[in-house]
């Protein structure tokens, strides 16, 4: 049989959906999903398999405008991603209608060449007449070549939409081994999943202005793995809301991080976490490495 190998550009709106569509499509977890807005920061490959056609999923940063210097990073990580890809999709929350929000999307989507394939997402959270009524004015310009209805929550339309792209995929060798689904490092993993953890247990008390940076990661004699990370904020103000009372909600948010790390990874994990203040740390050349971002002036 011959192989087959492409890469996909996911891009849209910040909270569209567009990592939870990412781990649906390749069928386990590699981006951090959080209802927190413009949550991926990192460009990080998803890896799925379709018989034998390896399409390669660039899960990009939310489209916004950006502010600082971080924003602008990840603004240009989007179109970085988007630059070689075989296929462009534009994910949309099927839930929102006013569009308005996406016009400078789609204005930077004209008279690209790549196949643009517009996906409706949230399909189990709407009624479908609205949604159509979207899919209409979104692709009435002649600017998609196809439009699907997905829910990847619930994986309703995934199976369709994964089919269809792996039939766009050129002929070609395999990029990636068969059982790696994501470019990401293990310790870069390691850090997404610690900071999905914060956002989900602080919610809004914790500002945006927050990540996590991988101090170590061994690998022990009896196989298990030690990871030590450091939460950094902006503010000594953030400090207590990270602790909570007697350190309480950092330990909750290192046990719930740790468990999933285990899961993934197959192996016992040890992980340890302090917090440290640093205001300008949006300002550090070495965070954007880490995440790889390019550091804009």
């Amino acid at each position: 049989m011959t192989q087959h190998c492409g890469l996909v550009a996911v891009i849209g709106a910040p909270n569209a959906g567009k990592s939870t569509l990412v781990n649906a499509l390749v069928g386990q977890k590699v981006a951090i999903v959080s209802a927190k807005a413009q949550t991926t920061r990192a460009r990080l490959l998803g890896i799925a398999l379709e018989g034998e056609t390896q399409i390669i999923l660039a899960d990009t940063p939310g489209l916004f405008e950006p502010k600082r210097r971080l924003d602008r990073a990840m603004v240009n990580a989007v179109w970085e991603g988007a630059a070689e890809a075989d296929a462009i999709l534009l994910v949309v929350d099927g839930r929102k209608k006013k569009l308005g929000y996406l016009e400078s999307i789609l204005k930077s989507l004209e008279g690209r060449s790549e196949r643009k394939i517009l996906v409706l997402n949230k399909v189990d959270e709407t009624a479908k007449e609205p949604m159509l009524a979207s899919a209409q004015e979104l692709a009435g310009e002649g600017q998609f070549d196809e439009v699907f209805f997905v829910s990847a929550l619930t994986g309703d339309g995934v199976g369709e939409l994964k089919t269809r792209l792996a039939a766009l995929m050129p002929e070609g060798p395999w990029h990636y081994p068969e059982d790696q689904v994501s470019d990401a490092s293990e310790r870069l993993l390691a850090c997404e999943i610690t900071r999905e953890q914060l956002y989900r247990q602080l919610h809004d008390e914790l500002p945006y202005d927050s990540t996590v940076r991988p101090e170590s990661y061994t690998v022990r004699g009896d196989g298990s793995v030690e990871i030590h990370q450091q939460i950094v904020i902006a503010k000594d103000s953030q400090k207590g809301i990270v602790l909570g009372k007697g350190g309480s909600k950092l330990k909750a948010i290192g046990e719930a991080a740790r468990k999933e790390l285990s899961t993934l990874l197959g192996v016992k994990v040890h992980l340890f976490l302090h917090v440290k203040v640093d205001e300008r740390w949006g300002d550090d050349k070495e965070i954007y490495e880490e995440l790889g971002l390019e550091w804009v002036r």
